[in-house]
C-alpha cells in the first residue's frame, strides 16, 4: 500500500464507523490505534510516535478550560429541575399573550435567557416543549410553527454565552474562552433578533398560525381587569433612567471600557427595579401592578445569575472557569431561596454532570489517538494539500469550509465536528490570517444547524420525545427547516460583517490577501530534516495552552521522544 492513501483511508474509515452507529470516542482510538499498527508495521511510522500517548491524556487532564464543561452543565440542570424555566415562560406569556404569535416570542426571549443561563441544549428543548408546545397547539397555534420555534430557541444555548460549544471550540483553537464568549454575544442576539422577524413575518402572511391569547386565558390581570402594563412600563423608564443617569455621573471623567459601563449600568437599574418590587410588596402600596411585580421577581433573579457569570467574565473579574463555579453556587442558592432544592434533585443534576463531563473527556482522548496517528501518516499534509486547489483565497476557504461542515453536521454532531475537523482547519486558517475567535464563532453558528436538520438533529429528538402524539414528527422536521435557513444567513452575516464578532476583542482580526494556494505553498514542506521533530510540536498544537511573550514551554518528554524518533520520510 501506498503511504499517500492511508490518510485518506483512515478518514474515510472514521466516517464509516461513526454512521455504523459505533459511539465517538472509542470509534476515534479504535480507528486510531488500529492505523497506527498498520503504518507501523509497513513502515510509514516509527513505533515511538505512540509513546506520546500519555503526555496527551495528561495534557488533557491538567486543562483548566475544561473545567468550565462540568460546572455550567450543573449550573443549567439545577436551573432547569428549579422551575424557572416554567416561571419565565409562563409570565413572558402572559405580558405578549395578547399580540398575535404572542407565544412564540415568548418562547424565544426564554430561550435566549435559558441560553445565557444554562448553556445546554436538552434542558432548554425539553422544558419548553413540556411548558409551551401543549398551550401553543391549545390555542390554535400551526404545529409546524411551534415545534420550530421551539426547537430553534432552544439551540441558542450553542451560540449565546455560557455554551459549552464555545468551550470546546476555544479549547481546539486554542483562543480565549472569555474572547470566544465576547465576540459570541452580537451574532447570538442578532439570531434571536432574526427569529423574531420570521415570527412577525409569519402573523403578518398568516395571523391563523399564530393567534394571540383569548381574553380568557390572560390571567395576569389586576382586579379591576387592567393588563398593569403601564406600571411595568413605567418601573422600566425608571429603571433605564437611573441606569443611565449612573453612568454619566459616575464614568463621566473616566476612561473605562464601554463592556463594563454597560454591565454596571444595567446592574444599577436591575437592582433599582428590584428595590422599588420589594418595597412595594413589603409595604402593600399598591405603586405597581401585580403584572410589573411578577416581571420583576421572575425576571431578576436569572438576570443576576448572567451578570455573576457573564458579567464578570467580561469585565475581566474571573475566569470562565471561575464564572462557571460562581453560576453554579448561584444556581444552587436559586434553588434553595425557591425551595427546590433537595437531595434527589442535587443528585440527578450530578450524575447528568458526570455522564456529560465523562464523555467528553473520552472523546478527547480518543481524539488525541486519532490524531496521533493521522500525524504518523502524514493526515496534517494531506489536509493542507486539499485546499491548494480553491479558487477565491480567504473567501474561497471560507465557503469551502462552511459547506464541509454544513454537510458533516446531518451525520455528526458538535462534538464530533470539534473534535475531529477543527484541529484539521485550525492550522489552515491561522496560515491565512484569519482571526481564530472569529473563525470559531464562525464554525459555532454553523455547527448550531447539527441541531436543527434531519435526520440526526438532537434538538428535534428532544423535541420529538416530549411533543404530543398528535405532531407528527414531519411537522416538527419541516418547522425547523425555516430555522436552519435562518441559521445559514447569520453565518453569512457573520463573514459579510467580521466587525459583529471583531469588535468586542482586543485586537483587529488579521486579514490576508493571499491564496490559499500560496499560503500552502508558504507551509514547511515534508523533508527529513524539516519534518524531525514536527510531530511532536503538532501534536501539542492545539492543546489550548498558551504562554505569555518570552515565556520558555516546559519540557515535554513525549515532545523529545519524537524528535528523537522523527516521521518518515
Amino acid at each position: 500500500m501506498s503511504p499517500e492513501f492511508m490518510a485518506p483511508l483512515m478518514f474515510a474509515s472514521l466516517i464509516l464507523f461513526l454512521l455504523i452507529g459505533y459511539p465517538v470516542a472509542f470509534s476515534l482510538s479504535a480507528v486510531g490505534l488500529l492505523f497506527a499498527v498498520i503504518a507501523i508495521e509497513l513502515g510509514f511510522m516509527p513505533a515511538a510516535l505512540l509513546q506520546a500517548l500519555p503526555q496527551q491524556v495528561f495534557d488533557i487532564m491538567r486543562n483548566d478550560t475544561l473545567l468550565a464543561i462540568p460546572f455550567f452543565t450543573f449550573m443549567g440542570l439545577i436551573l432547569e429541575r428549579s422551575g424557572m424555566a416554567e416561571d419565565m415562560l409562563e409570565t413572558i406569556g402572559q405580558l405578549f399573550g395578547r399580540i398575535r404569535g404572542g407565544l412564540a416570542y415568548a418562547v424565544i426571549f426564554v430561550g435566549a435567557l435559558l441560553a445565557a443561563t444554562t448553556g445546554v441544549v436538552a434542558a432548554s428543548v425539553i422544558s419548553m416543549g413540556l411548558i409551551s408546545l401543549p398551550i401553543m397547539m391549545r390555542y390554535g397555534y400551526d404545529a409546524r410553527v411551534a415545534s420550530g420555534v421551539i426547537a430553534a430557541s432552544g439551540t441558542l444555548a450553542q451560540i449565546i454565552p455560557p455554551s459549552l460549544v464555545l468551550i470546546v471550540l476555544a479549547d481546539q483553537l486554542g483562543t480565549s474562552v472569555g474572547d470566544m464568549y465576547a465576540g459570541a454575544l452580537v451574532p447570538g442576539l442578532t439570531l434571536v433578533l432574526l427569529y423574531v422577524l420570521y415570527v412577525f413575518i409569519v402573523t403578518v402572511v398568516r395571523p391563523s398560525a399564530a393567534p394571540a391569547l383569548p381574553p380568557e386565558a390572560r390571567t395576569l390581570r389586576e382586579d379591576n381587569g387592567s393588563s398593569g402594563t403601564p406600571s411595568l412600563l413605567a418601573l422600566l423608564a425608571v429603571s433605564i433612567v437611573a441606569g443611565v443617569a449612573y453612568d454619566q455621573f459616575h464614568y463621566a471623567a473616566t476612561d473605562r471600557p464601554m463592556d463594563e459601563r454597560i454591565i454596571v449600568s444595567a446592574l444599577i437599574g436591575i437592582a433599582i427595579a428590584f428595590g422599588a418590587a420589594v418595597v412595594n410588596r413589603v409595604t402593600k402600596m399598591g405603586l405597581l401592578s401585580r403584572a410589573a411585580e411578577k416581571v420583576v421577581f421572575v425576571m431578576v433573579p436569572p438576570l443576576m445569575l448572567i451578570f455573576l457569570v457573564l458579567g464578570t467574565i467580561f469585565l475581566g473579574v474571573a475566569t470562565p472557569t471561575e464564572g462557571g463555579a460562581m453560576g453554579a453556587a448561584g444556581a444552587i442558592i436559586l434553588a434553595m431561596i425557591k425551595g427546590k432544592l433537595n437531595l434527589d434533585l442535587t443528585r440527578q443534576a450530578m450524575n447528568s454532570t458526570l455522564k456529560l463531563t465523562t464523555f467528553v473527556v473520552f472523546i478527547l482522548i480518543g481524539a488525541r489517538v486519532f490524531r496521533i496517528a493521522f500525524i504518523g501518516v502524514d493526515g496534517d499534509a494531506w489536509v493542507e494539500h486539499l485546499f491548494d486547489s480553491l479558487p477565491g483565497g480567504v473567501v474561497g476557504f471560507l465557503v469551502v469550509v462552511n459547506i464541509l461542515v454544513f454537510v458533516l453536521a446531518f451525520f455528526l454532531d458538535f462534538f464530533e465536528i470539534a473534535f475531529i475537523i477543527v484541529p484539521l482547519l485550525a492550522p489552515i486558517a491561522a496560515k491565512l490570517g484569519i482571526d481564530l475567535v472569529w473563525f470559531g464563532v464562525m464554525l459555532g453558528v454553523n455547527m448550531q444547524t447539527s441541531f436543527m436538520h434531519p435526520p440526526f438533529g438532537f434538538a428535534l429528538f428532544y423535541l420529538r420525545s416530549v411533543a404530543p402524539k398528535s405532531i407528527k414528527t414531519t411537522d416538527i422536521y419541516w418547522g425547523a427547516i425555516p430555522f436552519v435557513i435562518i441559521q445559514i444567513l447569520m453565518v453569512a452575516l457573520v463573514i459579510a460583517f467580521p466587525k459583529l464578532v471583531t469588535h468586542a476583542l482586543h485586537g483587529p482580526a488579521a486579514e490576508s490577501t493571499q491564496t490559499t494556494e500560496e499560503v500552502l505553498q508558504s507551509l514547511p514542506q515534508d523533508t527529513p530534516e524539516q519534518t524531525e521533530g514536527d510531530g511532536g510540536a503538532a501534536l501539542m498544537e492545539g492543546s489550548g495552552a498558551t504562554l505569555p511573550a518570552g515565556a520558555e514551554p516546559e519540557p515535554d518528554p513525549a515532545a523529545a521522544l519524537l524528535e528523537e524518533a522523527g516521521k518518515s520520510p
